[in-house]
C-alpha cells in the first residue's frame, strides 16, 4: 500500500473543475502528476494519494492562487465524495448525514480523519489530514471544511453558517481575514488546536430537501460491500470483521459463507486468525458489542430492532450478550450513557440494512 494510501477519483473533481474555470491546461496537470486521463472516467477507480498531492502541488503552482483549495470547494458536487456524498443527501436530518461521514468516509480515500465533539450547545466536525507537506495540506483542509459547509447548505436549502471555524495553521501571508468570512459567513480563527467547524447542536435538526428513506438503505448496503473490498490491504482480522459488516445486512452469516469470501476452508480462516491472537467468534462479538453501543447511544432505535440487525435470532439473546460485554442491559447503558452526555449528538443510526 502507498505510504499516503488512496484516493477516489471523485475527490479531484473539484480541483479540476475550478482549474478549468482559470483557463488551465488540466491535461498537462494530469501528465506531470503522473495520472492518466482514462483514470478519470471510473468514478470507482482510486488513485496513489501521492499522485494527488503531484496534482494539487502543479496546480497550485499554475494558479498562484493563495486559497485555491478554499476556493475549489465552490465546485463541490454529490459525486465529489463518492457514494458519500449521495448517502448524505438522502439522510433525513443534517445531524443523520453528519453521522454518515465517519462511518463512510474510506469510500472517499485515505486524505484524513474525521471525528465529532460535542460541548454545550455546539458540535465540533473535525478533520484531520494525513498529509504532512505544509502547504498542501492548508489547501486540502480549507478544501474540505469549505466543501463541508457549502454542500450541507445545499442539502438543507439553507444559508446558515457556523458559529465558528478553526484551522491548525497560520493565516496565509497577504491573504485578508475577510476572504475566508465571506466564504464561511462567521468568524475563522487560525493556529487553532485541530481543525474544524463549529455548529450550533440545533442545526442537527435541519430537514434535508431530498430525503429519500428507501435510497438512503439501498446506497448504505452499496457502501457497505464497498468498504468490505478496500480492507484488501489490511489485516485479516480486521477484513474479517469488514466481512462481517457487510454480511449482518442479510442476518448473522454462516462462517462457511464468511470463509468462501477469502477463498479459506472454515478451518484454514480459524488458523490464520488464531496466529493473529484472535477467533472468528472474538471478532463477530467485537463487532457487535461496536455496532450495539453506536446504535444504542447515536439513534433512537428499539432495543428490538437493535438486536435484529446484529443478527440476533431474538432480543433475549442479544441482552444477555450485551450484559456480558458491559455488564449493562442495553437499556439501562443507554440511560446511564445518555445521561452522562447531554450534549452528545445523535444522529440515526449507521445501519447494516
Amino acid at each position: 500500500m502507498h505510504a499516503l494510501g488512496y484516493t477516489a477519483v471523485p475527490v479531484l473533481s473539484k480541483y479540476l473543475r475550478y482549474a478549468e474555470h482559470l483557463g488551465l491546461d488540466t491535461a498537462a496537470a494530469l501528465r506531470e502528476a503522473g495520472i492518466a486521463a482514462q483514470a478519470l472516467a471510473d468514478n470507482n477507480a482510486r488513485l496513489p494519494s501521492e499522485a494527488h498531492e503531484r496534482l494539487l502541488e502543479h496546480l497550485l503552482r499554475r494558479s498562484a492562487d493563495p486559497l485555491f483549495g478554499l476556493r475549489a470547494a465552490r465546485f463541490v458536487q454529490p459525486g465529489s465524495w463518492s457514494v458519500l456524498g449521495y448517502i448524505t443527501m438522502n439522510c433525513a436530518t443534517l445531524g443523520e448525514a453528519m453521522g454518515r461521514i465517519v462511518p463512510y468516509e474510506k469510500l472517499v480515500g485515505d486524505m484524513g480523519v474525521s471525528r465529532v465533539e460535542a460541548s454545550a450547545g455546539l458540535v465540533r466536525l473535525i478533520w484531520s489530514c494525513r498529509h504532512r507537506t505544509a502547504e498542501i495540506r492548508r489547501h486540502m483542509v480549507e478544501n474540505v471544511l469549505a466543501s463541508w459547509l457549502l454542500y450541507a447548505r445545499w442539502i438543507a436549502d439553507t444559508e446558515r453558517s457556523p458559529r465558528e471555524v478553526w484551522f491548525s495553521h497560520r493565516q496565509p501571508p497577504g491573504v485578508a481575514l475577510e476572504a475566508y468570512q465571506d466564504v464561511f459567513g462567521c468568524p475563522v480563527r487560525f493556529e487553532q488546536d485541530c481543525d474544524a467547524l463549529l455548529i450550533p447542536r440545533e442545526y442537527l435538526d435541519l430537514p434535508l430537501r431530498l430525503a429519500d428513506a428507501h435510497l438512503l438503505r439501498t446506497l448504505e448496503a452499496h457502501a457497505l460491500g464497498l468498504m468490505a473490498e478496500l480492507s484488501e490491504d489490511e489485516p485479516l482480522p480486521q477484513r474479517v470483521k469488514a466481512a462481517l459488516r457487510a454480511l449482518l445486512k442479510d442476518g448473522l452469516p454462516r462462517k462457511e459463507r464468511v470463509a468462501d469470501k477469502f477463498g479459506m476452508t472454515l478451518r484454514t480462516l480459524q488458523r490464520h486468525l488464531q496466529q493473529e491472537g484472535t477467533s472468528y467468534q472474538r471478532l463477530l462479538d467485537e463487532l457487535r458489542r461496536e455496532l450495539a453501543e453506536h446504535y444504542l447511544l447515536r439513534s433512537d432505535l428499539a432495543i428490538q430492532e437493535i438486536a435484529c440487525y446484529l443478527g440476533f435470532s431474538e432480543p433475549r439473546s442479544f441482552h444477555r450478550s450485551f450484559k456480558l460485554w458491559t455488564g449493562s442491559t442495553p437499556g439501562e447503558y443507554r440511560d446511564v450513557q445518555r445521561q452522562g452526555q447531554p450534549d452528545t449528538p445523535r444522529p440515526a443510526a449507521f445501519t447494516t440494512s
